[in-house]
């Protein structure tokens, strides 16, 4: 299967379908690692208005089905699947996990989780990064609205990519691209990126990030 992108520089790839099919088609040998925020499978409290307006037009109902890792599990590569705890009975007994502390709640009453986890095979002790992002409180990109439901920070994908140890110019796969945090992430760290979307909003936005994020690396 051909990818619908390209960069000019053949670093880039990116796919518009569904990731069961195109991972189908990717050699194993062009893959090092695996990166990804799938949909949990999260069942979104319909009495919180904010919810209940994206569930009335079926903007979050794609996370109402629950996730099965094994399709991204047999490629056999290093990998981080972020929202691990909510699919844990389904994940491989392995003590590595990466904690994302999001929030100062300090008694404030915030109607968000403090803290992300991300299962991963490449570290032996759980881990933890402090970046607050919560509403307009963020320690980094400030100013700029999300434009995915579940958009992480362009930092906490970097971080990701620390873990994993890869030399400069290894390939990493998002199944899930979503707004594509991840391959801006690689392309700031000197890595190949492969992703998928099935959204055509979502592919679009992720291939404009990702090319200004390319754009950003040339002028320096």
């Amino acid at each position: 299967m051909k990818p619908d992108w390209v960069s000019d520089d053949g670093a880039v790839q990116l796919y518009l379908g569904d990731c069961l099919e195109v991972m189908e088609g990717l050699p194993d040998s062009g893959i090092d690692a695996v990166i990804t925020d799938p949909p949990y499978g999260l069942d979104y409290d319909a009495t919180h208005r904010k919810y209940k307006d994206g569930i009335d037009r079926g903007i979050v109902a794609w996370d109402a089905v629950p996730f099965d890792p094994n399709p991204v599990l047999r490629l056999g590569k290093p990998t981080i699947l972020w929202g691990g705890n909510c699919f844990a009975s389904r994940l491989p007994d392995y003590p590595g996990w990466l904690c994302w502390v999001k929030t100062v709640r300090n008694g404030a009453n915030i109607r968000q989780a403090d803290m992300e986890l991300a299962w991963t095979n490449c570290v032996r002790r759980p881990q933890t990064f402090r970046h607050l992002w919560i509403g307009a409180y963020r320690d980094s990109e400030s100013g700029k609205r999300n434009v995915h439901p579940t958009q992480k920070p362009i930092a906490v994908m970097k971080w990701c990519i620390s873990v994993l140890k890869l030399p400069l110019g290894t390939t990493i796969l998002d199944p899930y691209m979503g707004s594509g945090t991840t391959g801006v992430a690689c392309v700031l760290m000197g890595h190949n990126f492969i992703g998928i979307e099935i959204e055509s909003k979502y592919y679009t936005i992720a291939k404009k990030r990702i090319e200004e994020a390319q754009l950003q690396m040339r002028l320096l």
